[in-house]
């Protein structure tokens, strides 16, 4: 690795007698922050959601090392406007437009710092134990049920995805597969294309006056109301929660009674044990004569089987579902009795739409999360902030400036047990800690802290005496 220099004060932080900063290329510790030629946007959050903030030229960029020895591997084809922005920091980007069998990835993980993936690639205990360098992980998704969060955050490695940004595009699948089932459009144009011209009106409805019920009243659910209502649509909804309802809406004291009294159910639930096989043969019963399932949220949320026991008896008249217990790795004729042994049965019924989990994929919506993870994961590696991550505490101080030139910034993230911030503060103590911040998640804790007037050997006795505690889970310094 070459030298890390300190842009302002030509301080060289590589001792010639210790090899310090390549001991840290895989524990991510000692860096430098060069100021002139990667900028990172500054970012201010609310709640969830982040806003760009204007700031002058002062504010100081910090780094982690080096930017080209940062390898990133993003996985899935993820959206252009991520991988533009991970390069424009300089960073090593290889990009692989599907996932990778478990094997393999474990090879390709084991030198990068940051994983990009989509909902395809598990990143399991057995596959995160062999990255030794890797410091966190962008889900470019909604989801992040594909990766053992918990096994991630016990060894420092945070991890961040973009609950928001294909809501619009999920909400409107649902509306268009709406208006197909109840017109029978995918069993008219696949007749037509093999020449059966067959002009019906049985059993074809208008939405307008029907009822729509909504299993899950969050980001999609709740966008599905207002654009459901449009339509001339009576909404209900049944959450876990009691949430404000949107324009007429109405929120249901339970599932059965939505069940009872929707036309369109519609399900929007995450990946929980409570919502695996959430629709089932008992709840199939409870539904409408002649009504009508849509599934785009988990393909564990409904019993397929029952599903299809359901259609044949004519309970349900139609079903459109864009998730599946098992999804193929890439795209391919892989939707067979092999990958879940209902397939061929499934495939056969009439008015049932399938989609290849197609529900995020619009240009818009791929864009806008490319952009928020990969915004996310700049902020992370070059600032330390954990703002919107979902397996670690919320940390963040505000940005430095050209005018702290002698400043580092020291991050610690450690087992949250009795003590640890007495030990950390001993070391911190014999410095000037200009601010600092700490706050914990269950069993692991995160702690910021800028640090004035240090130089080459401060930087490496603070690294070290960090790394010598008994509770770290890992040690980073940005400089």
């Amino acid at each position: 690795m070459s030298s890390a220099i300190d842009m302002a004060k030509g301080i060289d932080i590589d001792s010639p007698a210790t090899d310090l900063a390549k001991r840290v290329s895989s524990s991510l510790g000692i860096s430098s922050s060069p100021t002139g030629a990667f900028h990172s946007p500054p970012w201010t959050m609310s709640g969830a959601q982040s806003t760009r903030v204007n700031v002058g030229s002062s504010t100081k960029q910090l780094k982690p090392f080096a930017t080209e020895d940062i390898k990133i591997l993003l996985l899935e084809n993820v959206n252009k406007t991520g991988r533009d922005n991970l390069e424009a920091q300089g960073y090593q980007v290889t990009f692989l437009r599907s996932a990778l069998p478990e094997d393999e990835l474990i090879e390709k993980i084991r030198n990068v710092h940051v994983i990009g993936i989509r909902s395809k690639t598990k990143l399991t205990a057995r596959v995160l134990r062999e990255a030794k360098n890797l410091i966190v992980i962008g889900c470019f998704c909604i989801g992040t049920n594909q990766v053992d969060t918990q096994y991630a955050a016990e060894h420092g490695i945070a991890v961040f995805n973009s609950p928001f940004s294909n809501s619009r595009s999920v909400a409107e699948l649902v509306i268009a597969e709406i208006i197909a089932l109840a017109r029978q459009l995918g069993d008219r144009s696949d007749e037509l294309h093999k020449g059966t011209w067959n002009k019906v009106s049985s059993g074809c409805w208008e939405v307008r006056g029907k009822t729509l019920g909504i299993i899950g009243y969050g980001h999609i659910g709740s966008q599905l109301s207002v654009l459901a209502e449009a339509f001339g649509m009576t909404v209900i909804y049944y959450d876990a929660v009691n949430l404000m309802a949107l324009g007429t809406a109405k929120q249901v004291p339970s599932l059965e009674t939505l069940l009872r009294g929707a036309d369109f159910v519609t399900c929007h639930v995450p990946e929980l044990p409570e919502t695996t096989n959430m629709i089932g043969h008992k709840e199939m019963e409870h539904m409408k004569y002649g009504s009508y399932l849509i599934n785009a949220s988990r393909g564990s949320v409904i019993n397929i089987p029952a599903l299809i026991d359901a259609m044949r008896a004519g309970k349900i008249a139609g079903a459109a579902l864009d998730v599946y217990p098992a999804e193929p790795g890439g795209n391919g004729d892989y939707f067979t009795n092999d990958l879940n042994t209902w397939a061929e049965d499934l495939r056969s019924l009439k008015n049932v739409i399938l989609t290849p989990h197609i529900g995020g994929s619009t240009e818009e919506a791929q864009s806008a999360i490319g952009i928020e993870v990969s915004e996310a994961l700049v902020r992370y590696v070059n600032q330390g902030a954990t703002l919107g991550a979902v397996n670690m505490p919320e940390v963040n101080l505000r940005s430095l400036t050209m005018e702290e030139p002698d400043h580092v910034r020291v991050i610690y993230i450690h087992r949250n047990i009795p003590g640890v911030l007495k030990k950390v503060n001993e070391i911190l103590g014999d410095h000037n800690v200009d601010k600092q911040m700490t706050d914990s998640r269950g069993e692991v804790a995160y702690l910021m802290a800028d640090i004035s007037d240090v130089n080459n050997s401060v930087i490496k006795d603070l690294y070290s005496r960090l790394e010598s505690l008994s509770s770290r889970i890992m040690t980073r310094v940005l400089y």
